[in-house]
């Protein structure tokens, strides 16, 4: 059976950078610092104390729900919703009970309502059981993001959440990309959302000693393959990207930004948090996914890498990048964006593919900033701190995730 191609031809993006294309990608170019000391609660107990939030200076969810809706869902449910809306808006699609059903959701978070989950607790704590919202055991549960954002747009088509901890933005997209080259549906709304800076997720990573405790400095502390990194950001945020078989965008006019070209996946089976040590798990996931888009590796421009400014992360990936590309490893540009927005976690693999999508529209590779202290283990080039002119048909983006879930995406201009 012939696969149908799938492509790119709307963006949804609520990150710490703004909301919106713009606004993110002149921030990743312009190397904004948005990691600061946390004020949504009062970090001061943690040892960890920095991360990059969505401020209420521009996000409000009521631009995107009505305010009781807005109360009412979770915030990872919130940014999805707005990040959706932006999609459709920067695609001009519209759900349709005529196309109702051939149009998916496939959005995934990694860690789900924990915010929700985590005030709920203090309630219970502070005033019992009979004080419990009904709505907590909705609002905690990861595919509740996809659920409501069917339910909003009236998209009947498949409807499922993706949970690979950090690299389901990735897995999510690329299973969407699959049941449009089955010809299952015609449109997918794919990607990922997380909203973990709330106590109990800062706590959580705090005591697996994750992430950076540079709070001194936090414009300083994501530094992704820098000798001096300590650790990852936590960011939050959605990205949301509409797929379309191309024959459907074909025939409504649709702008194609991009096209999702091969998707690989595998598992580490080595540790809990740790990845293989070669970088085996990196290395098969991106050999996978060249090998669908039926590419050879020297045909790869660019590299978005999982990038998280932990040490073991960070090597590992670069083995693995070294073992597939061999020489040609050292001409490739492989960035790290984590290092202006921090790790969305669940919504990273989405944000990233969306990063590949306008590397590839603007011909521009966005820098890895921080980048100051070289690592003899981390030896390619990293686009350190300055964007970069750059011919980019072919992008590659990592995404792993604890529990060894490894996830690539080929990414490539429309011909």
């Amino acid at each position: 059976m012939n696969q149908k191609r799938v492509v790119v031809t709307g963006l949804g993006l609520v990150t710490p950078l703004g909301i919106g294309i713009e606004p993110f990608w002149d921030g990743l170019l312009k190397g904004a610092r948005v990691i600061k000391p946390i004020t949504r609660f009062d970090a001061s107990p943690f040892s960890t104390r920095i991360a990059a939030e969505i401020t209420e200076d521009f996000f409000d969810p009521s631009q995107y729900m009505d305010r009781k809706e807005a109360r009412r869902n979770a915030r990872f449910i919130q940014f999805a919703i707005a990040a959706t809306r932006h999609a459709l808006e920067h695609s001009q699609f519209a759900v349709t009970p005529e196309n109702a059903e051939r149009v998916g959701v496939m959005i995934g978070s990694g860690i789900g309502g924990v915010d929700y989950m985590d005030s709920q607790v203090r309630v219970l704590d502070r005033e019992g059981p009979d004080r419990l919202s009904p709505f907590l055991p909705i609002m905690m549960i990861a595919d509740m993001a996809a659920g409501i954002v069917s339910i909003m747009l009236g998209a009947k088509g498949p409807n499922s959440c993706v949970v690979t901890a950090c690299a389901t933005g990735a897995n999510a997209i690329g299973d969407a990309a699959r049941l449009i080259q089955r010809g299952d549906v015609d449109v997918m709304i794919a990607g990922g959302t997380e909203a973990a800076v709330v106590p109990v997720g800062i706590g959580s990573f705090c005591a697996a000693r994750a992430m950076s405790t540079r709070n001194d400095d936090p414009a300083h502390a994501s530094r992704p393959f820098d000798a001096e990194r300590d650790g990852f950001v936590m960011g939050e945020g959605a990205g949301i990207l509409i797929l379309e078989s191309y024959e459907h965008a074909a025939a409504r006019g649709a702008t194609m930004i991009a096209e999702i070209k091969g998707y690989g996946m595998c598992a580490d089976a080595y540790h809990l948090t740790q990845p293989d040590p070669e970088g085996d798990g990196a290395f098969r996931s991106m050999r996978n996914a060249l090998r669908d888009a039926g590419l050879e590796p020297s045909a790869v421009d660019y590299i978005n890498a999982h990038g998280t400014s932990t040490r073991y992360n960070d090597m590992c990936e670069t083995r693995g990048i070294k073992r597939l590309f061999g020489d040609y490893a050292y001409q490739l540009g492989v960035s790290s964006t984590k290092s202006v927005t921090g790790h969305l976690l669940g919504a990273a693999g989405a944000v990233e593919a969306a990063v590949c999508a306008l590397a590839i529209q603007h011909q521009t590779l966005p820098p890895t900033i921080n980048y100051e202290f070289p690592d003899p283990e981390c030896d390619l080039d990293y686009v350190p701190n300055e964007p970069r002119p750059a011919k980019v048909d072919v992008a590659l983006s990592n995404s792993f995730g604890f529990g060894g879930h490894n996830a690539s995406l080929v990414i490539t201009r429309v011909t």
